[in-house]
């Protein structure tokens, strides 16, 4: 049996923010929230299959770093999408700033990074 990633789950600031734009950017939506460890609170956001489950401890931080220097980071999160133009003008409809944008085998992407400073990659494959 080959394993498949269910969920990833990464700190933000305001996980309701966060989920929101998800759900209308790529068609998500919530399967759960509640209290979470260290008195925080988590909302899970997703497909029926697979979720990114989004975390704060109500006091969080800004890292002083960036994520691509230091072990154990989170350098990106990856979505595949049907059409990429379209999620393209969403994305900077809602105001976020795309760059970064390659043609590769098998596909296109480009990446935009969240108020929060973490770099999604959107991909679509031919």
């Amino acid at each position: 049996m080959t394993a498949q990633l269910e969920h990833a789950n990464y700190t933000v600031s305001d996980p309701a923010a966060t989920a929101d734009w998800m759900q209308k950017l790529f068609g998500w939506h919530i399967r759960w929230e509640g209290n979470a460890i260290a008195g925080g609170h988590s909302k899970h956001v997703g497909t029926d299959t697979h979720y990114v489950a989004l975390y704060t401890p109500g006091d969080a931080t800004k890292p002083k770093y960036t994520s691509y220097e230091v072990t154990g980071g989170l350098n990106h999160i990856a979505v595949v999408v049907d059409d990429l133009d379209a999620t393209e003008r969403a994305i900077k409809q809602h105001g976020f700033v795309t760059g970064n944008h390659a043609d590769y085998e098998p596909g296109r992407r480009f990446y935009f990074h969240d108020d929060d400073g973490i770099e999604y990659e959107v991909v679509q494959y031919d």
